[in-house]
């Protein structure tokens, strides 16, 4: 990719960014969740808007290469919604300063991210087999995912946490818990995307515009998380999946656009579901407001000692 292409995503990324610093909620008041409702639409559609970009630049191709790897990192990021109301429940973050959190935060994840993107392609590039591993990778932590009991997770109890918050100051822990977290929950979603990409632009791009919408996203669904009983059972499955289409890789060939529509029915349909069956069924009454975790939330934090 030349140089020009990713000095213009870079600015295009600068300039986004300073639209939603400057104009996504400038008051001191808590976001509102119409607010965020409106936020997370207008950053949705701006993630698949640069599909077309792609389309017109690159080809059908590359353009179904970013959507899927786009909806792979969109859909695993929903966990992070998580963990970031946890994190920011535990350093006792008042909700005026939450949005400005979460901004640097997700932006110190993005830059985290970059780095972890340019060690995975340059690691397929020098050991073809490594495609392997990371397939097994993913097929193990679907299984895992799918059969794992959700437990307890306990920030307090997490030596790496427990440091940062004894060596900085409160605003700085919390930026350093919730971007090295993404980077950890990074772990199986960035492998599935070279599932359908090893295009550096399209794995980094794919991977910007899902994160920066995290900020609006967690506002808007914190609160209601524990609705998306279903949402488990289908990232089990797009992990199992892409996996597969990694293992296969040099047997079979998956066009892209067969990988889009089984991601996309396969997420569509576990919150379909989720909605469907969760109808009547009350709020989450701790605090955060959030569901149980999911075997992704329990393993990254359980590293640190944080869930058993």
């Amino acid at each position: 990719m030349d140089w020009w292409a990713w000095a213009a995503f870079v600015a295009f990324l600068v300039g986004v960014i300073g639209v939603d610093l400057f104009l996504f909620h400038r008051g001191e008041g808590e976001v509102s969740i119409r607010e965020a409702a409106w936020w997370s639409a207008a950053w949705l559609v701006l993630g698949l808007g640069f599909a077309a970009i792609v389309f017109v630049w690159q080809g059908s191709e590359s353009a179904g290469e970013y959507l899927a790897g786009y909806a792979i990192e969109r859909a695993l990021s929903i966990d992070n919604v998580f963990v970031f109301a946890l994190l920011i429940g535990f350093f006792a973050v008042p909700a005026a300063n939450q949005h400005r959190v979460l901004l640097r935060g997700v932006l110190g994840a993005l830059v985290l991210r970059a780095g972890f993107i340019a060690g995975g392609l340059a690691l397929l590039d020098a050991f073809h087999w490594m495609i392997y591993v990371f397939g097994a990778f993913l097929v193990v932590t679907g299984i895992r995912m799918a059969t794992h009991r959700t437990g307890e997770v306990h920030p307090d109890r997490n030596p790496v946490v427990r440091a940062v918050r004894r060596m900085a100051t409160p605003p700085a822990a919390v930026l350093v818990a919730v971007a090295t977290t993404d980077v950890v929950f990074a772990v199986d979603s960035i492998p599935a995307v070279f599932a359908v990409t090893r295009d550096p632009f399209i794995v980094f791009s794919s991977n910007a515009m899902a994160v920066l919408g995290l900020r609006a996203l967690y506002f808007l669904l914190a609160g209601m998380m524990s609705r998306f009983r279903y949402l488990q059972a289908g990232l089990a499955v797009v992990l199992v999946l892409v996996g597969a289409k990694m293992l296969a890789t040099d047997v079979v060939h998956v066009p892209i656009w067969l990988s889009l529509v089984l991601i996309g029915v396969t997420i569509g349909g576990s919150l379909l579901l989720s909605l469907r069956r969760g109808e009547g069924r009350g709020p989450d009454r701790r605090y955060p407001p959030t569901p149980a975790p999911t075997s992704r939330t329990t393993r990254s934090i359980g590293r640190g000692g944080a869930a058993r």
